[in-house]
């Protein structure tokens, strides 16, 4: 298993991982916009892939967004997107990737790190409540465009 930054090179295994998560809803725009801020060093968004197997092929992708707010006076970390290969899902590959994360983020000094999760998602909700404090917060969205 190895977890390391998504680079340009990454986009052949990184695309169909990224429909699927998607649920193949995301637009070509919306689609080649995220890869491109993902391969953008100076953009606030960032991803991380997961490999597994002797070949390394790419079995996991966990997409963040950095931001400033109000509270701190470092960035904090929205992890967007955290997707694993169902033939591949409970052998701890999205916890790796969700401690990757972490370690990003207390190396680059972030305040904190958060995310949202559908309630229904039961492996999700396993996952993230051995992880973090839930806080119990209704999201509203106004769609604008």
């Amino acid at each position: 298993m190895l977890t390391k930054m998504l680079q340009p090179s990454d986009y052949t295994e990184w695309l169909p991982l990224w429909n699927a998560n998607m649920e193949y809803t995301a637009s070509e725009e919306v689609t080649a916009l995220t890869w491109s801020r993902i391969c953008d060093p100076a953009s606030m968004v960032g991803g991380l892939g997961i490999r597994q197997g002797e070949d390394l092929r790419l079995v996991g992708i966990c997409h963040y967004i950095l931001h400033p707010t109000t509270g701190n006076t470092n960035l904090v970390c929205v992890m967007q997107d955290l997707y694993v290969r169902p033939e591949v899902r409970a052998q701890g590959l999205g916890r790796a990737l969700v401690d990757a994360l972490v370690e990003l983020g207390r190396a680059e000094n972030w305040a904190r790190l958060y995310w949202l999760a559908e309630t229904e998602n039961e492996a999700a909700q396993q996952l993230y409540k051995s992880l973090g404090r839930k806080l119990d917060f209704t999201v509203h969205i106004l769609p604008l465009g």
